[in-house]
């Protein structure tokens, strides 16, 4: 018997029992649903977590850190190992190594009108400002040259306080300081050391009084754009500028002098060059950073990256995930009972209709492939349509949760329920499958009937 032949004659059986069939096409339909919209919760969750993070951190990022965030002034050459430009080269070389980031980070005091200031400066490349993505309020961000320009962050003003009382007003009172960094004169002290030891009345080496470090009007050359108190951007309390113009400023402060936060020989004289604060090493591939954060390390220094914590928690959305897809498979089991218990039911019916076809000649194996096929075709429609409508189902939750307070709280944005293009068509066949593998022990049944006793049935 042909393929077709089988195949038109199981769609002709099961639409002479519509009720039947239509029930337990029900049972597939909900069992698929099930399954694909607890699997969708699951991964919906999941990206929305790496959704989340990706926005505070790159996924494929090491951080170098050498003694810490920063130096210590009596820091010497045996005790560190130092981040400078042979470093920089050196880790560019490595294999998978797309760029390398030095930042140079330093802590200053801002003066303006009625305030005091403090500002935590970095100094970037110009290469790494072209992929920080940093949204622009008003100016623009730092450019290549020799003057020194400030780009605030949206949040830096909550640094600010008066500077007779020490009151901040944001801390205070969640009043923003009637400061403006783009159009104000805005001085900054580079050598914090001295101005407290002169505002504390502290002497030099000959025990003379210390005297009040020299002030600089730096201008600004941009802000972020954000809301005051808007936690979305990591630089938002940060003060960005060009990295050269930083080293060229610095070095015309504080001339010969040690320079604070930078290492120092054993004699105390500073080094002939600035040593950066940290690095930003961009991998081609988050496969590829575990084992080149480990080499770092090996080489002496302080290298981390999220990659462990991230594959931790995709671990446990991989869990939870498996979990719902488990719960739903128990309805689907149950509409494989229901598969089998139709099929039954369906060749006691047909009995003697199987006898009359083994009497005259029909192959043992196509009547077992003609309940196969019943079985496996109430899957296919039950699939089908139980993928439709998991579909529906998911453009409804995610309508009913979308922006509610429950998932703000949770930390979830965008869609919770996502379904990804390969479950679908594997519903489908993941349908077909059960339904025949439900259909199997009916269809032995039917192989092995005899045919005379089947005649002789009704």
């Amino acid at each position: 018997m042909k393929f077709f032949d089988l195949l038109r004659m199981s769609v002709s059986n099961l639409w002479k029992r519509k009720l039947r069939t239509v029930l337990t096409v029900l049972g597939v339909v909900i069992g698929i649903t099930s399954i694909v919209v607890m699997i969708a919760l699951g991964n919906g969750l999941k990206q929305s977590m790496l959704d989340n993070y990706s926005n505070y951190d790159s996924m494929t990022q090491i951080q170098i850190y050498s003694g810490g965030y920063y130096y210590s002034s009596s820091s010497s050459q045996d005790e560190d190992k130092h981040l400078d430009d042979a470093l920089v080269q050196q880790i560019q070389s490595m294999e998978h190594v797309e760029a390398v980031y030095p930042k140079l980070n330093f802590s200053a005091i801002a003066k303006v009108g009625l305030y005091r200031g403090y500002l935590d400066i970095y100094g970037v490349t110009q290469e790494e400002l072209a992929t920080m993505d940093i949204p622009i309020a008003e100016g623009s961000l730092p450019e290549a040259g020799n003057e020194l320009k400030f780009f605030y962050g949206n949040n830096v003003l909550m640094n600010f306080y008066v500077e007779k009382t020490d009151v901040s007003p944001w801390w205070e009172n969640s009043e923003m300081p009637d400061v403006d960094l783009m159009n104000d004169s805005i001085f900054v002290i580079f050598d914090t050391d001295a101005y407290w030891s002169s505002r504390g009345g502290g002497s030099g080496d000959n025990n003379t009084p210390v005297k009040q470090p020299k002030k600089y009007l730096i201008e600004a050359c941009g802000m972020m754009d954000g809301e005051f108190g808007d936690w979305g951007n990591r630089y938002g309390q940060s003060v960005l500028c060009d990295m050269d113009a930083l080293k060229a400023e610095l070095k015309r402060v504080f001339k010969k002098n040690p320079i604070p936060g930078q290492p120092t020989r054993k004699n105390g004289k500073p080094y002939n060059e600035l040593f950066y604060s940290e690095m930003v090493v961009q991998v081609d591939d988050m496969a590829n950073v575990t084992a080149l954060t480990e080499m770092i390390n090996d080489m002496g220094y302080n290298a981390n990256s999220s990659v462990e914590w991230i594959q931790q928690q995709i671990d446990s959305m991989n869990m939870i995930q498996a979990v719902l897809g488990a719960i739903g498979a128990v309805a689907m089991l149950v509409a494989a009972i229901s598969i089998t218990n139709t099929m039954m039911m369906s060749i006691y019916e047909r009995t003697k209709e199987i006898g009359v076809m083994k009497v005259l000649g029909c192959d043992i194996r196509n009547i077992q492939g003609l309940f196969l096929m019943e079985a496996g075709f109430i899957g296919f429609i039950g699939g089908v349509v139980g993928v439709g409508f998991s579909f529906v189902l998911s453009l409804a939750i995610n309508g009913l949760v979308a922006g509610s307070d429950a998932t703000a709280n949770m930390g979830i944005s965008g869609a919770i329920c996502r379904i990804p293009l390969w479950l679908s068509p594997l519903a489908i066949v993941f349908a077909i499958v059960i339904g025949m593998i439900a259909g199997f022990i009916p269809s032995l049944r039917a192989m092995r009937l005899s045919p005379l006793a089947a005649i002789r049935n009704e």
